[in-house]
């Protein structure tokens, strides 16, 4: 499942291929390096910047017990099925690639995908808004994992359910039905994944 992400092209060539206005992330930068809890650049119609994790609020598991911790990853399995994503919306995460690793502790190995030939990859996503103390409402946006291809599987257990570029309105659509038939892995043999190299993990 995705750890970071990566989104490096300009704004201009990913508002070129969704044919929509970049309204407010008109001057977001190439960012090698997208963490968790940071802002990030989601579509859902338009685009917009959300943060990376969900704060269910107010939700409970399936025993009844609140959910606390930030959640940043919803498998497919389950994500329409529990209490703590009641009435979550769909949306997507347009992004160059994403980074894995491999490894024990302090020994990892980090790995960066990306499309074969370059372009934008669209992962399935869910959102919410969190209302924070002080009324302050924050958007917020989860990935959802399916299993792994037989390119990722050597990497990782689980990987996003990426999106075709004609798949995103059904996504976003009201047909969860429909929905739900496109949260299976990525068909084989469309990534390149390469050890990745200088890149700065502390920080974007």
């Amino acid at each position: 499942m995705p750890g970071r992400f990566f989104l490096t092209d300009p704004v201009s060539a990913l508002t070129d291929v969704l044919g929509v206005d970049p309204g407010a992330v008109s001057n977001e930068p190439a960012r090698a390096n997208i963490a968790p809890g940071q802002e990030i650049i989601v579509f859902d119609g338009n685009l917009r910047r959300m943060r990376w994790g969900i704060v269910p609020v107010g939700r409970v598991n399936a025993r009844g017990r609140p959910v606390m911790e930030q959640i940043i990853n919803a498998r497919s399995e389950t994500v329409f099925d529990k209490t703590a994503f009641d009435g979550v919306g769909r949306a997507v995460i347009p992004v160059n690639g994403w980074y894995e690793w491999t490894g024990e502790k302090r020994r990892k190995t980090a790995w960066r995908i990306a499309p074969k030939g370059g372009g934008f990859l669209y992962f399935a996503a869910i959102t919410d808004v969190w209302t924070a103390p002080g009324g302050l409402e924050v958007p917020q946006v989860a990935v959802v994992t399916c299993e792994p291809n037989a390119d990722v599987a050597p990497i990782h257990h689980r990987m996003g359910v990426l999106l075709e570029r004609d798949q995103l309105d059904v996504w976003m659509g009201a047909d969860l039905d429909a929905a739900k038939a496109l949260m299976v892995p990525w068909p084989e043999g469309r990534l390149s994944i390469e050890e990745a190299l200088q890149v700065n993990w502390d920080g974007p």
